[in-house]
């Protein structure tokens, strides 16, 4: 999925930030999904997470595959292969929190 052509706005870094898509022209009007990822200490990245202005999206197949993918994008924005936080693959940066709180 091109993300790029969506995306109202990103904020990457090695301290994480987030990303804001529209979702209009995948059939959802004025709706909007994020991605985002807090930072938890020592450079290490938390999980990303995601939220979306549709209320019960969890509830819609669609959605939730939307979601998944546009954590991945997001990790791909702030995963770099030369730190050694940074460098975790997706599903080993799922497994750790997602806030140092």
């Amino acid at each position: 999925m091109n993300f790029e052509d969506i995306t109202l706005r990103v904020q990457a870094s090695h301290r994480g930030g987030g990303i804001e898509i529209d979702l209009t022209s995948l059939g959802y009007p004025h709706m909007k999904m994020t991605a985002y990822q807090n930072y938890l200490g020592g450079g290490m990245l938390g999980s990303i997470e995601s939220d979306c202005t549709i209320r019960d999206f969890r509830d819609h197949d669609d959605l939730v595959e939307i979601s998944e993918n546009l954590k991945q994008y997001f990790h791909s924005l702030t995963n770099h292969v030369e730190d050694e936080w940074e460098s975790a693959s997706y599903e080993e940066n799922q497994r750790r929190p997602s806030s140092a709180y």
